[in-house]
């Protein structure tokens, strides 16, 4: 880039055969730090199949593999020399397309200087039956996927839509762009965390912490810069002269850990194909819920000046949210009541246990999911929208997702939750307990990987400590109660 940005370190590279969970958690999730992990994808399916040899053992993308074997109708491709917003324009095109543009088969329109990148396809929805990798234990915990894949991210009606849920359904991406492609400045979605492990080829990532965030947007904190490369104007971004940046060349077979809220800006140097996640979990919900205030507050002002002539101007507002960052508060709480209760169900079952042996750090693991929880429900209390006058007008698709406590435990898609959940604990746990293998259970009591009583009473323990939560002070105290329970 031409030294138009100040490098003062790399990203940190550790062997990831050598690193335990915890220390990755120690050292990386929790303090919130990169690092790029060597050594894990050996055995993935996707470095054997999607990638030809090439000289020095380099590899490079077999586009003819992905022809025969995946040939989606449409896949989301970016456009990198067409800005659209702040973001590059979207296009829509078959694989087959794709391909050809990219091998220059393609005759038609004129393709001189389009540069196109395959981004946000979502494979493993698309192919559930390919196993191309095996997500690394270091990822496991990985709620916002767990939750995806048994629950809707929207149950407004006003909101639901198909394209919308094709568009929700996970957050695990495939990406394939020829060198020369590249993603413009920003930082994930929900600022979430990432991982990005490269298949083959070659990326240049560009860091900022987020204490430095501020000095890439202007003066009224709306506009942020687009790209590292342009001429980045000292009067609209006074501050940005003053970033300090780490930097990464990511090589084949690693994978890249992007911590919460680090803006970055990734080349590819060579012809790449990745795999590419975002999740969170307890480590880093209060910078989702950060993230859905602030926005919260930006699309209420936009609509101040309806409010008195508006039938339902909060719902209006979480209806925009929800448009413009893919969430909403209302969203956002349904999801944490279940994950809250999921945690208790794991926690009775390790204070209640008589037939496995659990570690401290098991325990640990759910005591923290809840704080984390509890913590961030603390905040959503003073929230306009949870007022009692807004939760009546909030649509009964939302509030039955997160009232009715019995229903919801009883509910095939919370079972499927608390089974992922349960399952993911016992992977990464797996040598610090003895973990039974896990079961399709017919119990009506409950469905933990952790619980082997047919005669479960977890759903009147739970029922017992509330039975109806009618808003964030209600989960507060559903917490407070099953910790102290123990």
């Amino acid at each position: 880039m031409d030294g138009r940005v100040k490098v003062v370190g790399q990203v940190e590279r550790v062997d990831g055969r050598s690193l335990t969970y915890a220390e990755f958690v120690d050292r990386f999730m929790a303090p919130n730090r990169p690092v790029v992990l060597t050594g894990l994808t050996s055995s993935w399916r996707a470095c054997q199949d999607w990638a030809l040899p090439g000289p020095a053992d380099r590899r490079r993308p077999d586009l003819g593999f992905f022809a025969r074997n995946f040939p989606s109708p449409l896949v989301q491709v970016a456009d990198c020399s067409t800005r659209e917003f702040t973001d590059q324009k979207r296009l829509e095109m078959s694989m087959q397309e794709f391909i050809d543009h990219w091998t220059g088969a393609s005759s038609g329109e004129e393709r001189e200087g389009s540069l196109l990148y395959l981004k946000d396809w979502h494979f493993v929805k698309e192919y559930p039956d390919y196993v191309a990798y095996t997500t690394p234990t270091f990822f496991l915990d990985d709620w916002l996927n767990m939750y995806l894949d048994s629950h809707p991210v929207h149950r407004d009606p006003d909101i639901a839509n198909h394209k919308i849920e094709i568009n929700c359904s996970d957050y695990r991406f495939v990406y394939m762009g020829a060198k020369g492609t590249w993603t413009p400045l920003h930082a994930d979605v929900f600022r979430s965390y990432s991982w990005s492990a490269n298949v083959c080829g070659r990326k240049q990532w560009l860091f900022l912490p987020p204490s430095q965030s501020h000095r890439i947007f202007d003066r009224n904190m709306r506009t942020s810069v687009y790209s590292l490369d342009d001429d980045v104007s000292e009067k609209q971004f006074p501050e940005f002269n003053k970033t300090e940046w780490l930097e990464c060349i990511q090589e084949q077979n690693e994978i890249i850990f992007v911590p919460t809220g680090w803006y970055h800006q990734v080349h590819n140097l060579e012809d790449t194909i990745s795999i590419n996640h975002n999740w969170f979990n307890a480590y880093n919900l209060q910078w989702v819920w950060n993230l859905l205030y602030e926005d919260y507050k930006v699309a209420k002002e936009y609509i101040e000046d309806i409010r008195d002539i508006c039938d339902d101007f909060e719902g209006l507002c979480q209806r925009n949210l929800a448009a413009n960052t893919g969430m909403n508060f209302y969203d956002f709480f349904i999801f944490i009541v279940r994950f809250a209760l999921a945690n208790v169900i794991e926690l009775y079952h390790i204070q209640n246990s008589e037939d496995v042996t659990f570690s401290t750090e098991t325990t640990h693991h759910f005591v923290y999911n809840l704080e984390s929880i509890r913590n961030v429900a603390s905040m959503m209390r003073t929230a306009e929208a949870f007022s009692s006058e807004n939760v009546c007008q909030m649509s009964e698709d939302n509030r039955s997702a997160f009232s009715d406590v019995k229903r919801i435990l009883e509910e095939e898609s919370f079972r499927r939750l608390l089974m992922s959940l349960s399952k993911a604990y016992g992977h990464i746990n797996r040598g610090q307990r003895t973990y039974p293998k896990p079961r399709v259970s017919n119990q009506e009591g409950c469905l933990s990987a952790s619980c082997l009583r047919s005669d479960c009473n977890v759903v009147d323990h739970i029922t017992s400590l509330i039975c109806k939560v009618c808003g964030p002070e209600d989960l507060v105290r559903l917490i407070d109660s099953a910790l102290s329970d123990g």
